[in-house]
């Protein structure tokens, strides 16, 4: 328990304190991370003070951290760009002409949920729309948090189901499942949840007024945002499609005459705009780190595990340790890979379908990854967005009714094989 207290001191400091005064804005999340990073070091026991903050270091610079710092370094880059040379103005322009304003919401879930599908990354699809979208909020007065929102939640349903995102592989490899069965299972449940928040955008839309902009930037300068899609659409790996959006962005400038120092000072200034999102990022895998090493996480599995009681309470099981892992490493990758051998196991003790326990690890790994405001897609979009990352929580509509349809799938007795 004392290994998993870290993650509870800064639940405490941020969250609760931050609801207790109805400001996400006045405790800053870079000072909850600092002093439960601080206390994990501190509590780690049968170590040197260097041999903890050496343990703390190296799972603050995993490669895969250290990956996700390079996708905030070019988004912060290209997002800057594209505002500076117009290509922002020009696609919000256009798309508010084309859309009506009532339908521009749901347009968004939709434009996310595609484009996740197709490229199978949270990730991809947050640094291919969230831009786009903050400017369409900011220019016709709308709310941020909530088209923020909006394009996150349809980011995770592609996320969830696509047949080439990280998660449906370690999901199937983990349990043994072909990825065809698995879809099936998961559509069920996803595609409910979709619906209803669809239809939740729908009513929000009709409720938002938004006022189209006369003039703009030229049509043509929507270049870089047409490539940064096409390119994520063709699966190629999102540091690439950045690079290409940058490179079109400084062609597109040197074009309407953005001379190369002032385009380098943009993205400067766009990179470092990014430096508190970084130093979040590194924090929270430092912390979350420590948890691992001492064990906090297995602690959650054997507990979790120890009274388990028919199909459905091991389906809830399963459910729930993937949620808490999820919470504890904020990765849903990690997550499902780490309680994937168990959660075969338990599944195989009380007779739950592998494509049942490979789409329970998914969704509900994915709904909880969608509503932590420290996973790597929430603080990537609050990031460009400049919001607090707990500004869009209250309108993540689609993680919630993700949530729901799940609870009533495990409740739904079918027979397994």
């Amino acid at each position: 328990m004392l290994a998993l207290s870290p993650a509870i001191v800064f639940l405490a400091l941020y969250v609760a304190v931050s609801l207790a005064i109805g400001d996400f804005y006045v405790m800053p999340i870079t000072v909850a991370l600092a002093a439960s990073s601080v206390w994990a070091v501190v509590i780690c026991r049968g170590h040197s003070l260097s041999e903890r903050i050496e343990t703390f270091s190296r799972e603050a610079g995993h490669a895969n951290i250290l990956y996700m710092v390079w996708i905030f370094v070019l988004a912060g880059a290209f997002a800057a760009l594209a505002k500076g040379i117009g290509a922002i103005d020009a696609t919000v322009c256009l798309t508010l002409h084309i859309f009506p304003p009532e339908f521009l919401l749901p347009a968004i879930f939709a434009a996310a949920c595609f484009i996740s599908l197709s490229i199978g990354t949270s990730v991809g699809t947050v640094v291919a729309l969230v831009p786009l979208v903050v400017e369409l909020a900011g220019t016709g007065g709308g709310n941020v948090p909530l088209y923020v929102a909006t394009a996150l939640g349809g980011a995770f349903f592609g996320d969830n189901l696509s047949f080439i995102s990280d998660t449906t592989i370690a999901a199937t490899r983990t349990q043994g499942c072909s990825m065809a069965d698995k879809f099936r299972a998961n559509v069920l449940i996803v595609l409910p949840a979709a619906l209803i928040a669809l239809v939740l955008y729908m009513v929000l839309g009709r409720q938002t007024m938004l006022s189209v902009p006369d003039g703009g930037a030229p049509w043509w300068l929507v270049t870089p945002y047409l490539v940064i899609i096409s390119t994520a659409l063709s699966g190629i790996n999102v540091t690439i499609v950045l690079i290409c959006g940058i490179a079109t962005a400084l062609v597109l400038g040197a074009a309407t005459g953005v001379a190369p120092l002032e385009a380098c000072r943009m993205m400067g200034e766009g990179i470092d705009s990014m430096g508190q999102l970084i130093i979040i990022t590194l924090l929270a895998a430092g912390m979350l780190g420590m948890i691992k090493a001492m064990g906090g996480i297995d602690y959650l599995l054997r507990h979790m595990t120890a009274r388990v009681r028919g199909t459905r309470g091991a389906q809830c099981c399963i459910a729930a340790i993937v949620s808490i892992v999820n919470l504890c490493t904020a990765n849903n990758t990690v997550a499902i890979i780490t309680v994937g051998s168990i959660s075969r196991d338990i599944a195989s003790r009380y007779g739950v379908a592998p494509k049942k326990v490979a789409s329970l690890l998914d969704t509900c790994s994915c709904i909880v990854q969608c509503l932590i405001p420290y996973g790597a897609q929430t603080l990537l979009a609050t990031g460009l967005a400049g919001i607090s990352p707990a500004a869009p929580w209250p309108y993540l509509y689609y993680p919630w009714a993700l949530a729901l349809t799940v609870t009533v799938s495990i409740l739904i007795k079918r027979k397994s094989r």
